[in-house]
Parts: C-alpha cells; sequence; structure tokens
C-alpha cells in the first residue's frame, strides 16, 4: 500500500511538471520585438533629427543639434542594454527549455549556480522555477534572497513577488501571499499574458482572503480557454475555483473543477488535504476525484 502510494505521488508529480513547464517553442522566442523596436526609434531619432536640423538652419543656434546628440547617445546606451536582456533572456530560456528531466534539472541548476551572480534577479527567478518543482520552500527561500523592490529591470521585480505568492498560495500561508498579491499593478503589464499571470495569482489571492467578489470580477477579464493563456489555464481554472467557491457560487467552482479534471484529474488533489481550502470546495474536488478515478475511494473515506 504504501509503494502504491509513492506511486501515485510520483505521477502527480510529473503531471504537474507537463501541466506547468509551458510552452518549450517560447523558451527560445525573445521576450521583446527587436526589429520592431529598432524600426520604431530609428524613425523617432530621424525625425527628431529633421526638426533639430531645421531649427538650426533658421536660428543657427547649436542648442537643438547638441540635443539631440545626447538623446542619441543615451538611446544608443538603452539599445545595447536591451540587447544585453534580450540575449540573457533567450539563454535562461533555453537553459529551462532542456531542464524537462531530473538529470535536465540538475545540470541547468549547476549551471545558474556557477554562471550566474546569486543577486541576478533574472537567474534567480529561473533557478526558483526548477526548485519549486521538487521543493517550494527552497524555491521561496531563492526568490527571498533578492529585494524585488530594488530590482530595476521593468516587469522583473513584479515576477518575483508573483511567484512567490504562487509558492505561498499552493502552501496555504494565504495571508503572506496577499501581501505580495496587492503589491502586483496589473495596469502597468503591457504584455497580455503576464497581465493575466499576475491578475490569476492576485484573484487567488484575494478570493482566499475575504474579497471573493473582487477575485471573480477580474478573473472572468480573462478566457481561460483563449489560445494565448494554453500555458496559464491550469492556474487560471484554480484561481476562478477558489473565487466562485468564496462567493458561494459552488455551481461556477464546479464547472472550474471540472475544467481541471479534464486536463488531469490529479489536479483536483490541489484542492484535498490542503490548508485553508473552502470546505465545500475541498469536499466538491474529493466527490469528484474519487468518480473519476484519482483518488482511490478507500482513502477518500478515510480522509472524510
Amino acid at each position: 500500500m504504501a509503494s502504491k502510494k509513492k506511486k501515485n505521488q510520483a505521477e502527480v508529480q510529473q503531471e504537474l511538471r507537463q501541466l506547468t513547464k509551458g510552452d518549450p517553442a517560447a523558451a527560445e522566442k525573445s521576450p521583446v520585438d527587436l526589429r520592431q523596436t529598432y524600426l520604431r526609434v530609428g524613425l523617432g531619432l530621424a525625425v527628431a533629427w529633421a526638426l533639430a536640423l531645421g531649427v538650426w538652419s533658421w536660428s543657427r543656434s547649436v542648442i537643438p543639434l547638441a540635443t539631440m546628440g545626447v538623446l542619441s547617445v543615451v538611446v544608443a546606451g538603452l539599445g545595447f542594454w536591451l540587447v544585453r536582456y534580450v540575449k540573457r533572456s533567450q539563454k535562461l530560456g533555453a537553459l529551462l527549455r532542456g531542464a524537462d528531466t531530473d538529470e535536465g534539472r540538475k545540470e541547468a541548476l549547476k549551471k545558474l549556480e556557477s554562471d550566474y551572480k546569486k543577486d541576478d534577479a533574472q537567474a534567480v527567478l529561473a533557478r526558483a522555477q526548477l526548485e519549486m518543482q521538487e521543493d517550494p520552500r527552497k524555491a521561496l527561500a531563492t526568490l527571498e534572497s533578492v529585494d524585488a523592490d530594488k530590482v530595476r529591470t521593468p516587469g522583473l521585480g513584479s515576477q518575483l513577488f508573483a511567484m512567490r505568492a504562487m509558492i505561498l498560495l499552493t502552501l496555504g500561508e494565504t495571508a503572506e501571499a496577499r501581501k505580495l498579491a496587492d503589491k502586483l499593478d496589473l495596469s502597468k503589464q503591457q504584455d497580455a499574458k503576464a497581465r493575466a499571470m499576475f491578475a490569476t495569482v492576485a484573484s487567488e489571492a484575494w478570493a482566499r482572503t475575504g474579497e471573493a467578489k473582487k477575485a471573480v470580477e477580474t478573473l472572468e477579464l480573462f478566457n481561460p480557454d483563449d489560445a494565448e493563456y494554453t500555458e496559464l489555464r491550469p492556474q487560471m481554472w484554480r484561481a476562478r475555483a477558489f473565487a466562485y467557491a468564496g462567493t458561494n457560487d459552488m455551481k461556477g467552482a464546479g464547472r472550474a473543477l471540472k475544467k481541471l479534471a479534464d486536463m488531469n484529474p490529479h489536479l483536483l488533489g490541489m484542492f484535498v488535504g490542503t490548508k485553508k481550502i473552502h470546505p465545500m470546495l475541498e469536499r466538491e474536488a474529493r466527490q469528484l476525484a474519487m468518480k473519476m478515478g484519482a483518488v482511490p475511494r478507500k482513502m477518500v473515506r478515510q480522509r472524510m
């Protein structure tokens, strides 16, 4: 019986890895369209230089030309930083892409440890993504090793907050997760996928700390079945289950649980035997899991 239980846990862990590791092809994609960025900035500079030259030819003042010279140097510096950031993101993405086995994960962690500084926020985020598959507490400690409030790269600090909140929610530490979720400013997220991810994490935290109505209103701005959110779908339906249960909409919660079960029945285990779960939601998850054969009947009876 003990060996069977261990086997089931290993299977669940493997399924969760498959559902949360994301699209392998996405790891190689640039987070910024450099070509479009260069084109827009180049056109902007060209127009600005044309205006500066026009003012100079009319007034013979060197101030417009000097101003444009300084601005061009600043833009060139930002461009250099952007290229470097994109290349680092692609390198880390490729590293994560190859970490789809135990050996690959161990190798990736070694490279992150040896090739990057401990306060490198991008590398810390990547390392935590790998660590959380085996030891959420260790991943949490890794994320906490960087002061997210002091991270200068736009959006990266929020990603650190969001991941910490997500881990804390998984561990049932909802009050701490709520503090982090409240730091996420959804209106500043230009990328649709990032905005949906932050909204999902924040909404689950709200739903589990007494603001379920706010959570439902936020979550319903995003369609989990949209192809753009494929990687986020399990998290989005999980958050909806908590939000609907928090508003006593058990039909809505049941639909969310069914969506999760259709993806993988073992995902229902997230709602069973976990701290601070709405009792009706836990009962619905147990019953659905038992019906789909994801939880042995004897085990369900014992835990009930």
